[in-house]
């Protein structure tokens, strides 16, 4: 078979050369990255030039990138391939609680809270009341399930990125339901805030005329025995990045009610019920 490179035959010539004795599964996605790369620059007909801004941008990307910052994480998110990989991956009957993205400030070894505590630990922001029912399909209650909580405080931080300003474990905190399914905590409502655009990513959405804001959220991870693990947010409903979320993390059925309170110990009340698919099930 002759593999000398042409344009009309670009995929066929490097997809050639992968081993026949390669792992399949790697031989399947990268003759198909291949073809689909090849693809783009056809289709666009890609100039010399535009190239080397891509091998720019791309090396800069890799260069800020540290123990503390992800900036290929921040171009997964805002192109919207992060979305569309974990919807792939979490394909879940209708009346189940939809996954969104998982985010960078998730911190493992959080302290495991009394039913109805509070996670404010700076005393700021307007306090809200979350609270609601962990159940299967069918609507019974699921005990011993464990909500990972964290959101950012009133000036839009996660305590991650203001250590020595915010108290360790501020708006974070995990709890566990009882025989009933029911949770509660108390913390803030969240605001918006920008993700860091200040490298290569922030440049390309300014060229782009988009945004680098996420509608405010608070973040959850719910597990329980035999179910599968959710990993999603809760929007506050009159954001006004609602429509415009930066990382496309929004999901209608995410989109939460913050209530306010009148004469209440908190300002705001946030109800909202988790619905756990059990291990196994397919859609």
């Amino acid at each position: 078979m002759n593999t000398y490179f042409t344009e009309e035959g670009s995929v066929e010539a490097v997809n050639a050369r992968i081993a026949s004795d390669t792992e399949p599964r790697l031989a399947e996605v990268m003759s198909a990255l291949v073809k689909h790369l090849h693809a783009f620059a056809k289709e666009v007909q890609l100039t010399q030039d535009e190239w080397e801004i891509g091998i720019d941008f791309l090396t800069k990307t890799g260069q800020i990138c540290s123990e503390e910052r992800q900036e290929f994480i921040l171009l997964s998110d805002t192109l919207g391939f992060s979305m569309l990989v974990d919807a792939i991956n979490n394909r879940r009957p209708e009346e189940a609680t939809e996954n969104t993205v998982f985010g960078p400030f998730h911190v493992v070894g959080a302290p495991e809270r009394p039913m109805g505590a509070s996670i404010s630990l700076d005393g700021k922001g307007e306090s809200c009341l979350f609270e609601g029912r962990v159940t299967d399909l069918d609507g019974n209650p699921v005990e011993d399930a464990r909500i990972d909580v964290w959101s950012d405080n009133s000036d839009g931080f996660y305590d991650v990125q203001q250590p020595g300003i915010q108290p360790k474990w501020n708006n974070r905190g995990i709890f566990v339901t009882g025989p009933d399914g029911c949770y509660s905590f108390v913390g803030i409502k969240p605001v918006s805030y920008p993700i860091p655009d200040d490298g290569p990513v922030g440049q390309m959405l300014g060229r782009l005329g988009r945004h680098p804001f996420r509608p405010a959220h608070m973040h959850y991870l719910v597990t329980a025995p035999g179910f599968q693990k959710v990993v999603t947010h809760t929007f506050v409903g009159d954001d006004v990045y609602l429509d415009s979320d930066t990382v496309f993390g929004v999901k209608r059925t995410l989109v939460a009610p913050f209530e306010a309170v009148e004469g209440g110990a908190t300002m705001w009340r946030s109800p909202f019920d988790f619905v756990l698919v059990p291990i196994g099930k397919d859609q």
